[in-house]
């Protein structure tokens, strides 16, 4: 049979982790709390979209939406809330 000689696995070398890590900085990242108004109010959507596109045309894409907890400004509560992580290319 040809080609069936030992196949190890391959480890890196230096200057393909040297690439990796210069490719892992090819882009950077933007967190945004959107919160829900203190009085209990439901998340608004426009200001929701208005966020988003505004970040948009700055160059940012969305890469996540987070729902968590964000400590409000008043008081030693959280309130519902979300993380937008944005991403852009570096440059």
């Amino acid at each position: 049979m040809s080609g069936s000689g030992n196949l190890t696995p391959t480890r890196p070398g230096r200057q393909e982790d040297s690439a990796a890590m210069n490719s892992s900085y090819a882009y950077e990242y933007k967190v945004v709390t959107f919160r829900e108004s203190l009085i209990g109010d439901a998340l608004d959507s426009d200001k929701l979209e208005k966020v988003l596109n505004k970040h948009a045309e700055d160059g940012w894409g969305l890469k996540a939406i987070t729902s968590a907890d964000v400590k409000g400004r008043v008081g030693p509560g959280a309130v519902e809330g979300l993380l937008l992580t944005f991403e852009r290319p570096r440059g």
